[in-house]
Parts: structure tokens; C-alpha cells; sequence
């Protein structure tokens, strides 16, 4: 650490300093590797099998604070940014569907080795996660899918849309927050889970949010990667065990699509109950016993709501 007196110490951004609260409350240690060609931020922890948990659109890796550290306790943890989200910030060069997936790979390599980890994509990150596994089953030993996009089109409920467009356009702390009483079924239930890291979380959301490469970034992958459903002759080619967990009244990615390809895919379909698209925020102890359920490992010490097979 620098000795350098705190007068002439550069200032830190309030979403810089928002960051560093969110990461100091993590059992995670920060590192910053060149994935295929985008600079990535990743945070790593504990030991045992791998499991890499993949972010939605328009977030950051520590949004899965509330599940890192009951996981870390038996798997070595792999939570990157994603490509020109969070810290992983990508400029002007090229940043479509074939790069995201280059650099899921080069992730995977560099981070866990020989050993297929655990793959867990959340919304947008799950769409990543499956058109990575379509290709590359062979280097996964199981797939999760939370509240995915990439199952159907992307049509979120209108009550959802217009305030997403509204923080979209004009990012502030009143429409953050009128976009996260869509994605949370209950904010304050959320904010008592997350408890002081809750006010880094939002300034972080919304310093991210005023961030002109990250806009970019979310405009450009959305489209290409989680808007069109995912063609199901692609889907069926997934050859590792899939499981999907889903928030009941999900407003971006409605149950009803889960479902329909639980059905079709034969997939185990995990309902989590009480909230909506993030689970693993709003209803952690759930998520973890469903994504214990998925990975075969122990069940947690909450109850998850019902598990509905095809």
C-alpha cells in the first residue's frame, strides 16, 4: 500500500471508492488479466472445484456478494466484469458476440486450468453462458442459468421497460431507483439483505450507469447476444447437465419462458419465490440451496422454493 500523504494522494471517484466498499466486503482477492482483447477486472477466492458466475447487462461482479461467501467455503470462486461492464472497460475496438465468447474462453483458461469449472450466467451473462456452451460443452462440467436472456426474444414486461428506458436515458438516483423497484420485488427486503454494502451497491449502479464506455458496451451486446432467442437446434447441441433457476414474477424474462424450455431442453427448472430477476440478491439463501441442488453439492440453510421438472 502507498505511503503517500493523504495531501497529495489523488482523489478517488465516488464510484471508484464505491467499488473499493463493495470489494472490500468480498473473501475475494482482485486481479486484472488481458482476456482475448479486452482488459478484464476478475475476483477470485477459495478452493476447490471452480465455479465462474457471470454478471447481467448493465451490472457488475459484485452483485453476487450475497452468495460469494457461503460458495467460497468449497469451490474456488471466479466472478469477472464482463466485457465493458464494471472495471472491464473496452474502447472503441470491436465488441460483438464472437469477442465475448473469445474471451469466456481465455477466462476459463486462465483461471481455472484444466479443471472444467461450474458455469452460472445471470440475464445477460446467461445468454453468454449458453451460446459459450453450445460450442464448448467439453469445458464445462455443469451450466446454470439464472432469469437467462437467450431463451426467448427479449421482451420485458412494460412495467419494466419504460423505467429501464427512462434510467437508460437519463440515469439518476430517482430513476435508478423507480428500475430497481422493477427488479426487485421487494427493495427494502434487498436493501436489509445486501445491509452496508446496500449504498455502494446503488452508487455504483449509478456511477456505471453515467459511464459512456459501459453504455456503449450494453448497446452493443444486448442486441447481438441477448435479444434474439438462441436457435434451439443450438440448444439441444449443449451436451453437460443444465440446470435453470428463475425468480417467479421475473418482469425482464418472464417464467413462462423458463418453463417452455425446461420442457422442451429437459433442464430441472428451480423456482425461487418472492422476487423477481435477481435472485441471488433478493432471495440469497434460496438461490443457494438451488444452486447447490444444480451442482450436486451439500443443500444450503434456506429453503428455496419449488424445484419443477419437465
Amino acid at each position: 500500500m502507498s505511503t503517500q500523504d493523504n495531501a497529495t494522494r489523488p482523489e478517488r471517484s465516488t464510484g471508484q471508492q464505491a467499488r473499493d466498499q463493495l470489494l472490500a466486503a468480498m473473501p475475494l482477492t482482485e486481479r486484472r488479466l488481458q482476456s482475448a482483447t479486452v482488459p478484464t477486472a476478475v475476483l477470485e477466492g477459495g478452493d476447490g472445484p471452480p465455479v465462474v458466475l457471470l454478471h447481467g447487462h448493465g451490472e457488475f461482479a459484485a452483485v453476487w456478494m450475497g452468495v460469494v461467501p457461503d460458495l467460497v467455503r468449497d469451490h474456488t470462486v471466479i466472478v469477472p466484469d464482463l466485457p465493458g461492464h464494471g472495471a472491464s472497460l473496452v474502447g472503441d475496438g470491436r465488441l460483438d458476440a464472437g469477442t465475448v465468447l473469445n474471451w469466456l474462453d481465455e477466462l476459463i483458461d486462465q483461471t481455472c486450468g484444466a479443471r472444467p469449472p461450474v458455469l452460472v450466467g445471470h440475464l445477460l451473462g446467461g445468454a453468454i453462458a449458453a451460446r459459450y456452451a453450445v460450442h464448448h460443452s467439453d469445458r464445462l462440467t455443469r451450466l446454470v442459468l439464472v432469469d437467462t436472456m437467450g431463451l426467448g426474444w427479449f421482451r420485458p414486461a412494460p412495467s419494466f421497460s419504460v423505467p429501464m428506458m427512462g434510467f437508460v436515458a437519463r440515469p439518476t438516483p430517482k430513476s435508478r431507483d423507480r428500475l430497481f423497484n422493477r427488479c426487485f420485488l421487494d427493495m427494502d427486503r434487498a436493501s436489509e439483505q445486501a445491509g452496508e454494502r446496500w449504498e455502494p451497491l446503488l452508487a455504483y449502479a449509478l456511477d456505471r450507469a453515467r459511464t459512456p464506455s459501459v453504455q456503449a458496451a450494453t448497446r452493443r451486446l444486448i442486441p447481438q447476444v441477448g435479444m434474439k432467442p438462441i436457435p434451439s437446434g443450438d440448444l439441444t447441441r449443449i451436451d453437460v447437465p443444465t440446470d435453470l433457476i428463475h425468480g417467479r414474477y421475473d418482469l425482464q424474462v418472464r417464467l413462462r419462458t423458463a418453463e417452455a424450455a425446461s420442457v422442451r431442453y429437459g433442464w430441472p427448472l428451480h423456482v425461487i419465490e418472492d422476487c423477481r430477476d435477481d435472485p441471488a440478491v433478493e432471495q440469497p439463501e434460496a438461490f443457494l440451496d438451488a444452486l447447490r441442488t444444480a451442482i450436486g453439492g451439500a443443500g444450503g440453510s434456506g429453503t428455496s422454493g419449488e424445484m419443477e421438472a419437465p
